[in-house]
């Protein structure tokens, strides 16, 4: 191909240029042909680059192929059975991978951008975990010299397809690279409750039951833009930028079932959207690496807005009575600056490591929810629903870290203190302020007993700060049976974690065993009451207690050059402690997880295979079912630059997950069914 044509490639459609700096840790290498695990003192890094299920698929995808992690299909992220995980891009937060919108985003990113997957399951200090663990997505950099482009296009059934085009031009001092994509995206659910209900308020008792079905299509454009200019033979400076917009019209068909004494009410809810979302990110980077010192210094800001239509019309069978409309909306945008600096230098023992992280983080709300009159044209609002509030949280933080090497041993000290300020303010109410401070240390060592045999460990205690929707005065509209209210009171969850584990490279074996002990304190959970019209208002407040322990493993094996084989999982037992209106809460249980991996390579073709298996387990007053995922992906080199990949995801459809609450106000009942089934076949097509 024509080298001019190339070039233009690489700047208009290019894959987006960033990368998570290297700490230049010492680590354990575990290789397995394609697939290699690093372990390094803090964290394990998972190389994506050559796994095939990435080529077609998602972000949600490649995570859910990742060891240690446990992915359900609506996005839930856990890690050890611990669902506070926070997401970043490069080593950065992000907005749109914080709140509901984060399953979205990871359902709709495609995962042929990600060079590679970091697992901290225990942060050290020079990371913000709020409170618990960190996956950290790697995208993808080319600084060869000259120009290269690939195009890759998929297509699913349901009429779902997806196509994009990705490069980059290096030459000289100048790097350039970006992405451009287009998806018609889509997932099929099914939701059943049956909540029996008793309102201590009066006495009343009855029961609902709600059953829905939905197909969410969504069209989905995305580009990302990178720069990276070498400064001199020290410094560097790098700019890069992301667009993301979602747009879906789901028709959304909810069968109620009201029943309170004698009476019965049953009615079909109707809602149609349209619902869109947009997200935007940029970051600026200095790099200065001197003799035995990198110096870094990062200005991002990202931001994400979402419209969702709440709009309904009530189609009554039970009672027959005439229809009614409701018109509803709630608008939210979140907006995050974050700006760091990190220096680290070698020591005589091994490195320091100093950083200042200020994040200034904004979060908008407005709801509307009005009755229709359809004779006279009007709407009236509804005051228990109409409302809007802003919580603002600027994030202070300076950090110290210190790696000694002493002979066999391999230790990671640090110290990171926090101060934190929130603003609450509601459209129809006064300023509410908060602040906290804290001092959060961390310690993570490695012991050789062997050449192949490492022994490690691993403390750290932190503060987890509440969700910002969490913090909303006012009721927010979920559907006709429940409603939302946050408690601007809330304070941060208090966490405290330890790990001991060993590490084991044998020839073409690699195995690591860990237990850990996790408890936190001042714990967040779910508090549930009823409006005057008997429907379930749910709350958040602080008051409970967590605990839980256990051991995880991992093993991969490589038998011959052609075969790769992996197992990890792990069982924890649990303990809830959760205040309810009459009295205290105590439950526990053992839970647990399981995946298996496996690859073989002939030829020109991949072939490979992962299950998951994730234990029921509890929660809060309640808990859910157990669910398992089976995934397959066969690829093949047509020719030196172009391969076909057909994906099988979710063969035997598990994602299914019932659900249960026990609380002294109601006894509920239900599943969520996120089919995740789906069959993809693509191409990928390489130049230069």
């Amino acid at each position: 191909m024509n080298p001019s044509v190339l070039a233009w490639l690489g700047v208009a459609a290019l894959p987006l240029f960033a990368s998570a700096q290297d700490d230049g840790t010492p680590s354990v290498t575990i290789t397995a042909n394609k697939d290699a695990v690093v372990r390094k003192v803090d964290k394990t890094v998972v190389d994506v680059s050559t796994m095939a299920r990435a080529q077609n698929g998602t972000a949600q995808d490649v995570l859910q192929s990742t060891p240690e992690l446990s992915v359900a299909a609506d996005g839930t992220i856990s890690v050890r059975g611990n669902a506070n995980v926070t997401v970043l891009v490069d080593g950065k937060p992000s907005a749109m991978l914080a709140g509901d919108e984060r399953a979205v985003a990871l359902q709709t990113m495609s995962g042929a951008d990600i060079a590679s997957v970091e697992v901290i399951t225990n942060p050290s200090a020079a990371y913000h975990a709020n409170g618990g663990a960190i996956v950290n997505l790697v995208l993808k950099r080319q600084r060869q010299p000259g120009a290269h482009a690939q195009w890759r296009a998929s297509a699913a059934d349901q009429g779902l397809w997806n196509a994009g085009a990705s490069g980059d031009v290096t030459t000289g001092k100048l790097s350039v690279n970006g992405s451009l994509a287009y998806r018609r995206d889509g997932t099929q659910k099914f939701r059943q409750s049956t909540v029996d209900w008793n309102n201590p308020q009066d006495g009343a008792t009855g029961q609902t039951k709600q059953t829905s079905s939905v197909f969410v299509r969504r069209i989905v454009h995305s580009a990302g833009l990178g720069i990276a200019y070498a400064l001199s033979a020290t410094d560097s400076l790098s700019l890069s930028a992301h667009h993301n917009q979602r747009r879906s019209r789901p028709w959304f068909d909810v069968l109620n079932e009201n029943t309170t004494g004698a009476a019965q009410t049953i009615f079909h809810r109707i809602s149609t959207g349209p619902n869109q979302q947009a997200d935007h990110d940029a970051s600026l980077a200095y790099t200065r690496q001197g003799t035995g010192s990198v110096l870094k210094a990062v200005l991002a800001r990202s931001s994400t807005r979402s419209l969702v239509d709440k709009s309904y019309s009530d189609v009554y069978l039970e009672p027959l009575r005439a229809s009614s409309d409701s018109r509803g909306a709630t608008g939210a945008a979140r907006r995050l600056n974050q700006a760091t600096l990190d220096w680290t230098r070698i020591s005589a023992l091994g490195q320091w490591g100093m950083g200042v992280d200020v994040q200034d983080e904004i979060n908008e709300l407005a709801n509307y929810q009005a009755v229709v009159d359809r004779a006279a044209g009007t709407e009236t609002p509804d005051p228990a629903t109409t409302n809007g509030y802003a919580v603002a949280t600027t994030l202070t933080a300076a950090y110290l870290t210190d790696k000694i090497k002493r002979g066999r041993w391999e230790v990671l000290l640090g110290g990171r203190l926090e101060h934190m300020a929130l603003r609450i303010t509601p459209a129809q109410a006064s300023r509410q302020t908060g602040r906290w401070h804290a001092f959060n240390p961390s310690l993570h060592g490695i012991y050789a007993l062997s050449d192949k045999i490492d022994l490690t460990l691993g403390y750290r205690r932190s503060l987890q700060r509440p969700d910002p929707r969490d913090l909303n005065p006012f009721s927010t509209y979920i559907d006709a049976q429940n409603l939302s209210r946050g408690n601007p009171g809330l304070q941060p969850q208090r966490l405290t974690s330890w790990e001991l584990g060993a590490n084991l490279q044998a020839g073409r074996v690699s195995a690591s065993m860990s237990t850990f002990y996790r408890v936190s304190r001042d714990t967040v959970i779910d508090a549930r009451s009823f409006s005057a019209n008997n429907v379930l208002v749910t709350s958040r407040l602080n008051g409970g207690r967590a605990r839980s322990t256990g051991v995880s493993g991992s093993l991969d094996w490589t038998p011959s050059p052609a075969w790769r084989l992996g197992l990890d999982g792990g069982a924890y037992a649990v303990l809830l402690e959760s205040p309810d209106l009459y009295d205290h809460v105590r439950q526990h249980d053992v839970a647990g997880y399981l995946k298996l991996r496996a690859g073989y390579h002939a030829g020109q073709d991949d072939l490979s295979l992962d299950a998951q298996w994730q234990s029921a387990g509890i929660t809060p007053l309640g808990g859910y079912g157990a669910t398992s995922s089976v995934n397959a992906t066969w690829k093949r080199e047509l020719t030196g630059t172009l391969s076909l990949t057909v994906n099988a995801n979710d063969m035997f459809d598990g994602s299914r997950r019932r659900y249960r609450t026990e609380a002294s106000t109601l006894r509920q009942r239900g599943a969520d069914h996120f089919v995740a089934r789906r069959w993809y076949v693509g191409l990928v097509k390489k130049f230069g």
